[in-house]
């Protein structure tokens, strides 16, 4: 059944909900499974008004990416804003971080298939990745040591929420209370070792 039409909007209101049906087309079928007349119905408007705000559907799926990229961080700083001491913010943040991948199972896994296959997406997430360690690594004073060691511990973080989300951990042996254990004290240490 087509989504209620919208209220006319202005065109970044328009392209918003076009990034949203997007993420919620991944969501339920993924990259593969949907098409960007799809992704039109779904925000409520005709295929046309789609091609005004992105080129093809591979656009608007970076477009999309980006957004949850967005909300990650904006939510991470939220936390770190916040002024816990390490251990406490290291607990915080893998709860967020779980929940944020389990929230987009569907994207995340479009994602990693994209990333192997297609150069275009794999660019733009590598751009994207370069931008977040950057923001990772600026707690304290700025070091090429800290830039490595945030780079080590954005893939450790994102490989094992994606594993937690996926139900991947029984098959290895492994619990997520485990995970969670052992993200909380790379974090910690992280933190700990990186307060201004």
């Amino acid at each position: 059944m087509p989504a209620e039409r919208p209220r006319r909007g202005t065109p970044d209101e328009t392209r918003a909900r076009l990034v949203q049906a997007t993420a919620a087309e991944l969501e339920e079928r993924g990259y593969h499974g949907t098409d960007s007349n799809r992704i039109a119905k779904a925000a409520g408007y005709a295929p046309g008004t789609f091609y005004k705000h992105f080129a093809d559907k591979k656009a608007a799926f970076l477009a999309a990416y980006d957004a949850w990229a967005g909300d990650e961080w904006d939510a991470i700083e939220g936390l770190m804003g916040e002024g816990l001491p390490a251990k406490k913010l290291a607990g915080a943040l893998v709860a967020l971080l779980i929940l944020h991948h389990r929230r987009s199972r569907g994207m995340r896994a479009s994602l990693r298939a994209l990333v192997a296959l297609d150069d275009e997406v794999r660019a733009h997430h590598r751009a994207a990745r370069s931008r977040q360690v950057a923001r990772l690594s600026t707690l304290g004073p700025p070091s090429r040591k800290r830039v490595r060691e945030g780079a080590l511990l954005m893939l450790l973080v994102e490989r094992v929420c994606d594993a937690i989300a996926d139900d991947e951990l029984a098959s290895l042996g492994l619990t997520e209370a485990d995970a969670r254990a052992h993200l909380e004290r790379e974090l910690a240490a992280y933190l700990g070792a990186h307060a201004a």
